[in-house]
């Protein structure tokens, strides 16, 4: 075993958290240091690097494991999964059947939830939401206020940003920027830059 549940416990909604300590080097935690907060063992491996750091909650039958860190002030619960290098910091939230795996990033105020992935080296981040079957992957970046949700796919080195909606069956790929208030929807495919200005209107 690699960490144990402690006696330091909080109630959150009517849920009990543990503060968890570690029992052996890892990674970059030492033995006897003190991480986050977890409801149950399942929650948080003990195999692998993966750590809940700070004020970090984990509970329901969300998981973390592999490689992954979740820190500062996160919250991943539902069915969430957080796994592979993925990292969930901030004060993000990660719920439902929420997935982020790979060597992607969610944290700043980030929300994602329902059956939303990131994985790749994708970052989601400020006050951004992925949720619905959304998925971005690859070295996209979703921030600002932006939504991507439906069954839209963000990959490649797409960005989207400021109070940008993508959703429907869209797919945003290659250098496009969607960005504003640029909303993106339907079977659309969005792939160079200039898709921008078609989709703002100007």
């Amino acid at each position: 075993m690699k960490y144990k549940l402690t006696a330091e416990s909080k109630n959150i909604n009517g849920v009990t958290l543990y503060r968890i300590e570690a029992l052996k080097d890892f990674g970059s935690v030492k033995a006897g240091d003190l991480g986050g907060w977890v409801e149950l063992e399942s929650n948080l491996s003990q195999d692998g690097t993966a750590w809940v750091y700070g004020n970090a909650q984990i509970f329901d039958n969300a998981k973390v494991y592999g490689d992954a860190k979740v820190y500062g002030n996160a919250l991943v619960y539902g069915a969430a999964w957080v796994y592979d290098n993925g990292e969930v910091g901030g004060t993000a939230q990660v719920f439902g059947n929420a997935k982020v795996y790979g060597d992607a990033k969610v944290y700043g105020n980030a929300t994602v939830y329902d059956n939303g992935e990131v994985g790749g080296t994708a970052k989601v981040y400020g006050d951004a939401w992925v949720f619905g079957y959304a998925k971005v992957s690859g070295d996209a970046k979703v921030y600002g206020n932006a939504w991507v949700f439906g069954n839209a796919w963000v990959f490649s080195d797409a960005e989207v940003y400021g109070d940008a909606k993508v959703y429907g069956n869209t797919k945003v790929y290659g250098n496009a920027e969607i960005y504003g208030y640029a909303e993106v929807s339907g079977d659309s495919e969005s792939q160079a830059s200039d898709a921008i200005d078609d989709a703002m209107g100007d």
